[in-house]
């Protein structure tokens, strides 16, 4: 019989959280964690992907279903170590500095274009709280960010904050994070720049 966590209407990062303390309490196994909404289920599905797990995701009573399977422990050491940490940019508007809109989203689109065009990139680029509305249908920067991840530079846009401001649905670049996996992504960079 499997483990079941319920984290049914427990906000970000609490699933993921709930997920990682289940499968530190078993050797292997599966365990079954239900959750009630997409963002969850992504962000508990990549977060078990992370560990080597196998997923099976079931959509069944408005809820869904992850089966997440974890191999004898002595396999992870063939696991690669992890490669040393790289840099990180964390935008936190969509605006580059204080003072006359227009003029900090002018400065936002020049610093991204800069960014791209320089050498060495930093590794990955995490969008918070108004920066995520740069990675959403309308934006001006869509075109470099793309080219940012054509480069190999990771793009993460938070998940509750593009909920909190009604565009989860117009997310056009990168990948939909958590506040567990940015917590991991800052404190395994070599350094965070912070906008």
């Amino acid at each position: 019989m499997s483990k079941v966590v319920d984290a049914r209407g427990l906000p970000c990062p609490r699933p993921v959280i709930n997920t990682k303390k289940a499968l530190e309490g078993i050797e292997e196994g599966t365990i079954t964690v239900i959750v009630d909404n997409p963002e969850s289920k992504e962000n508990v599905r990549r977060f078990a992907q992370s560990q080597g797990c196998q997923i099976r995701v079931e959509e069944r009573e408005e809820a869904f279903y992850l089966q997440i399977t974890k191999d004898n422990p002595n396999k992870a050491k063939d696991k690669p170590e992890r490669l040393p940490s790289a840099d990180v940019v964390c935008i936190t508007t969509n605006q580059f500095g204080v003072g006359e809109e227009e003029l900090g989203k002018i400065l936002m689109k020049s610093f991204l274009n800069t960014l791209w065009d320089r050498e060495p990139r930093p590794a990955k680029v995490l969008f918070i709280n108004s920066g995520v509305m740069l990675t959403t249908k309308g934006s001006e920067v869509l075109e470099t960010l793309n080219l940012l991840e054509q480069k190999g530079v990771e793009v993460f846009s938070c998940g509750t904050c593009l909920v909190y401001y009604g565009i989860n649905d117009k997310l056009r670049v990168g990948k939909v994070t958590n506040m567990y996996e940015t917590v991991d992504i800052l404190l395994s960079a070599g350094k965070v720049i912070n906008i």
